[in-house]
């Protein structure tokens, strides 16, 4: 098992700031109304190291200190880290693993069973683009994964599968629910956020009748404004 202290002091920090980061990030799954008991979890690649950090398996989230934050290789195995040493990781690391590993661009993912968006997950129904703010955050229809087990690297293989090639950073795992990523796990945790907000949005229009998608040409340009004009750069 490889040893945290065996690696390099830069490494250590970067795992140790990671470490903050993620406790800090899984606060945010609770006060948006993500999550309900231990459900959902965030992980994050740390800076220069082939290593990501996750939260732990069935451990409440006032509980999410960052020590008890779990260290990962790419491979999914836990590292032996002197502070965490009882703690299994999450069930869904594999599936995280998987994504570090295909997908090089993504620093965070979070996964949550929110309930709007679950909802959708469950009919194995796509959040249709009908929002300027799906077209801004998702670049287009939010898109369901395959049904695919826990606990190994499934789940990863079907996020990844629907993610490439599309501008969304959110894959509603069919019957399931969503999972999102993002170059750090705080824009993960944002798209789960919105991806939350959308699902909702959209229910209750789908309760006045049909909804009309936007205009491909349109989605193109809210997304490009989006991505390079809105907000501080």
């Amino acid at each position: 098992m490889l040893r945290l202290a065996e690696l390099s002091p830069d490494v250590q920090a970067a795992v140790a700031q990671t470490r903050d980061n993620v406790a800090a990030l899984h606060a945010e799954l609770p006060r948006w109304g993500l999550v309900v008991w231990t459900a959902g979890n965030v992980s994050e690649r740390v800076p220069g190291a082939d290593l990501f950090v996750i939260k732990p398996s069935g451990v409440t989230y006032d509980q999410l200190t960052p020590e008890a934050m779990v260290v990962c290789t790419l491979d999914g195995a836990k590292i032996d880290d002197g502070t965490a040493a009882s703690l299994a990781p999450s069930s869904d690391t594999a599936a995280h693993a998987y994504v570090y590993r295909h997908m090089p661009e993504v620093g965070g993912v979070v996964h949550t069973h929110s309930t709007y968006a679950t909802a959708f997950a469950a009919r194995r129904q796509p959040i249709p683009c009908v929002l300027t703010m799906c077209g801004d955050e998702f670049g287009g229809e939010i898109p369901v994964g395959p049904l695919a087990i826990i606990g190994d690297d499934s789940i990863g293989q079907g996020i990844v599968e629907t993610l490439r090639g599309s501008r969304s950073p959110a894959v509603l795992m069919a019957q399931h629910g969503p999972f999102t990523v993002g170059q750090n796990g705080r824009a993960a945790v944002k798209a789960a956020v919105m991806v939350e907000e959308v699902a909702r949005t959209v229910h209750a229009a789908l309760q006045l009748g049909p909804v009309e998608s936007l205009p491909d040409k349109m989605v193109d340009r809210l997304w490009e404004r989006y991505q390079n004009v809105y907000g501080q750069h």
